[in-house]
C-alpha cells in the first residue's frame, strides 16, 4: 500500500519525522476501513488412502474439519479420498487418522490456495489479535 500526503507543509519547529509517520498511519487506517478487507485462510489439498472399512469415519472426520470433498477413487485395493481442508483444521489430523483407521490409513497434504475465512472464524481471529479474547 502506498500513502500519499497532499497539501502538507513543513514548519521547522512543528514538523518532524514522527508527525509525517502519524499522518501516514491515519491514512492507512482510513484506507483499510474503506477497502473492507477480508481475512484469508490457507486451504490445503488433502489425499487420504484408507481401507474400505474406514471410509465413513475418515470422510466424517474431514467433514467435521470443514473439508470439501473433491472425489473418491480406488487404488490397489484401498480407497483414495481427495478433499480441500483449511489448514487451521488440520492440526492433529495425522494422529486422529491413525486412531480412526487403526494405523492403516495414510495422508498427504499440500497447499492449494487462499480462501475467505467464514465470518465467525474471522471475527474470532480479529478479536484474539486485538487482545479481546485470551487464548
Amino acid at each position: 500500500m502506498k500513502i500519499r500526503v497532499f497539501d502538507g507543509s513543513f514548519h521547522a519547529v512543528d514538523s518532524d519525522g514522527m508527525s509525517f509517520e502519524l499522518c501516514a498511519k491515519q491514512g492507512f487506517r482510513e484506507a483499510a476501513r474503506k477497502a473492507k478487507p477480508v481475512l484469508l485462510e490457507p486451504i490445503m489439498r488433502v489425499e487420504v488412502v484408507t481401507p474400505d472399512q474406514y471410509m465413513g469415519d475418515v470422510t466424517g472426520d474431514l467433514n467435521r474439519r470443514r473439508g470439501m470433498m473433491e472425489g473418491m477413487d480406488s487404488r490397489a485395493g484401498a480407497q483414495v479420498i481427495k478433499a480441500k481442508v483449511p489448514l487451521s483444521e488440520m492440526f492433529g489430523y495425522v494422529t486422529q487418522l491413525r486412531s480412526l483407521s487403526s494405523g492403516r490409513a495414510s495422508s498427504t497434504m499440500e497447499f492449494s490456495h487462499y480462501a475467505p475465512a467464514p465470518n465467525n472464524i474471522a471475527e474470532e481471529v480479529i478479536a484474539k489479535v486485538k487482545g479481546k479474547v485470551s487464548a
